[in-house]
């Protein structure tokens, strides 16, 4: 289980996204004041921390350049201010993604996810299978009840993140940020083609797909025991 370090001094605010933060999975530590930040992070290391912009004791664009000039831990900022400002600033001082508060919790949840696979060590598996399926990731050779399925490079791409993540919602923005190169501007259709096409090839259901799946409102989910038949 994930270790996640919450800094908000809104206690109400703080209590709530911590409750729905732990009923997810995730272990969370707060704190409330910026000057104490450091020395939890020396002693007890998080595996990422939600860091509110305006706290008192230091504010959280300190504490950001302050962690950054010594450890590579994921840094997901909160800001109150929608202006580019903000966000600009938290981005250059090496805060990884920023969320503007007030965050929906499915949002901050799929943000805090995204973060944390994107900094998890590389798992060594070259072969996935699920049930009738099998991807082989070092000859990209894909085979659904042992028929050879003809994918594109991108395809095969696009089934491996899917599928290497399988159980978990993955956001569109992060599928295209990892498929595409480029964060996702809410009109590039580019990976919704690409999700179409793979499933028609997978033989998924087009209508009502059940082997990968649109979770409206969060993203793709590769069911993993949708493949037995």
């Amino acid at each position: 289980m994930a270790k996640v370090l919450l800094v908000e001094d809104d206690l109400g605010l703080q209590q709530l996204t911590r409750e729905y933060l732990e009923h997810n999975g995730l272990i969370v530590d707060v704190l409330d004041n910026g000057a104490h930040v450091m020395g939890y992070i020396e002693s007890q290391m998080p595996d990422l921390m939600i860091l509110d912009v305006m706290l008192p004791g230091k504010d959280g664009f300190s504490v950001c350049r302050e962690i950054r000039d010594k450890y590579a831990l994921p840094i997901l900022m909160l800001t109150a201010k929608g202006e580019d400002f903000d966000q600009v600033i938290g981005l250059e001082l090496g805060a990884d993604d920023y969320v503007i508060k007030p965050a929906e919790p499915r949002v901050l949840l799929a943000r805090v996810n995204a973060l944390l696979r994107r900094h998890q060590p590389q798992k060594s598996t070259e072969e996935l299978k699920f049930g009738n399926l099998k991807i082989d990731k070092t000859s990209r050779i894909v085979k659904l009840s042992g028929a050879e399925i003809t994918l594109t490079s991108h395809e095969f791409e696009l089934l491996w993140l899917l599928s290497n993540s399988s159980g978990e919602v993955l956001s569109r923005e992060y599928v295209h940020e990892k498929m595409i190169g480029r964060q996702y501007d809410g009109l590039d259709r580019t990976v919704d083609v690409r999700i179409s096409r793979l499933r028609k090839k997978l033989g998924d259901n087009s209508d009502k797909p059940y082997r990968i799946k649109t979770v409206w409102g969060q993203g793709y989910l590769f069911v993993s025991d949708a493949w037995n038949d």
